[in-house]
């Protein structure tokens, strides 16, 4: 509340300094040839409630109402409203000041004064300067709300979108975990004496999926190196019916990923792959140039299960999350031949950390 009277104040006091200005502007153009100061200031004070008034009238009235509300015509037509009643009081105040200061005596009356279009036209041209700079206010402030209103939206959709990768990294841990889980409970069943082996392998993977899937970039190496220790414990439980082919160009310790996001693509060739003529071949290349990935993935897969879909839960999220993190940069297809099911996901323009970060 204070606030505002102390905003009414100043904008009291600026409004009377600039009606003071226009007075004393009126009182030098008027006073040209002329040195009945008594006149001058009395028709200058006289001429001076009408320029307000029509000043305000075209500046809280006409322009808000009918300009900015794009009623053009009836803009056009209450102005020159306006300008006949302003021409009416301004003849008013010009004879008046005639009778009552000059006794119709038009020859000691300043040469400034007896024009009547000029002194129409000075009249509006205050009104004019106001409305100009009213108007440019107004487009300010329309621009600042817009930006305002749009970085709103962007913070909106920023924080939808944190949600919805946060919720979609969140279904990482039952679903690899729910894979890993069952092949322990196999080798238990079986009283395996590598079960301690895969729970210790199993450690360090899911320390690597609590602890680093809340991040939202990681290492790409280190996304790499968690990709060949879940390879490791699947050659454990497939033992020799397992082959599989892992190529790794050199990767840079700069280069980031978005944390397993690799990791899904393998899980699933193990998942929904096959045994063909006694063995279960897995395909891994990752392919690292020009500041882009080419992440290649297959597996041995029976003719008879060509027509159906390979995804679940584990691909559906990727896709998602390619979708939040990798808009229009990245490429994912799939390709089923030869007993063989492909999955191939490229990434343009990939994320380098900053060497004062690293």
């Amino acid at each position: 509340m204070i606030r505002l009277k102390k905003q009414n104040s100043k904008t009291i006091f600026l409004h009377s300094i600039f009606w003071i200005g226009v007075w004393f502007f009126f009182y030098y153009f008027f006073s040209y040839n002329s040195n009945d100061q008594r006149y001058i200031t009395w028709f200058s004070s006289c001429l001076l409630p009408v320029t307000m008034a029509v000043t305000y009238f075209v500046v809280y009235y006409l322009i808000p109402k009918y300009l900015l509300a794009k009623k053009y015509l009836l803009f056009a037509l209450y102005s020159f409203y306006t300008i006949v009643v302003s021409s009416y009081i301004i003849v008013l105040v010009l004879y008046g000041c005639l009778i009552f200061l000059l006794s119709f005596n038009t020859a000691v009356m300043p040469p400034m004064s007896k024009n009547f279009l000029f002194i129409l036209l000075l009249v509006y041209m205050v009104a004019g300067v106001v409305s100009f700079f009213t108007l440019l206010n107004s487009n300010f402030k329309t621009a600042s709300q817009n930006r305002e209103l749009q970085n709103k939206i962007l913070e909106t959709q920023l924080q939808m979108k944190d949600q919805e990768l946060h919720y979609l990294k969140m279904q990482i841990h039952p679903h690899f975990l729910f894979n890993t889980l069952n092949t322990i409970y196999g080798f238990a069943l079986k009283q395996s004496a590598q079960t301690p082996e895969i729970i210790l392998k199993l450690s360090n993977l899911l320390d690597y999926i609590l602890y680093q899937v809340s991040k939202p970039m990681v290492d790409l190496r280190e996304e790499v190196q968690h990709i060949q220790e879940y390879v490791e414990l699947e050659r454990i439980r497939f033992k020799d019916t397992l082959k599989v082919e892992f190529e790794s160009e050199e990767i840079g310790e700069r280069i980031q990923i978005a944390p397993m996001l690799l990791m899904p693509f393998v899980e699933n060739a193990f998942k929904h792959g096959n045994l063909v003529n006694g063995f279960l071949q897995i395909i891994v290349k990752i392919e690292i140039g020009d500041n882009r990935l080419r992440f290649r993935v297959g597996n041995t897969n029976l003719e008879d299960k060509n027509g159906k879909e390979k995804a679940g839960i584990g691909l559906e999220n990727i896709r998602k999350r390619l979708d939040l993190n990798y808009r229009n940069r990245y490429k994912l297809s799939k390709q089923i031949e030869k007993n063989w099911y492909w999955a191939e996901l490229t990434i343009e323009n990939l994320e380098i950390q900053n060497e004062q970060e690293s």
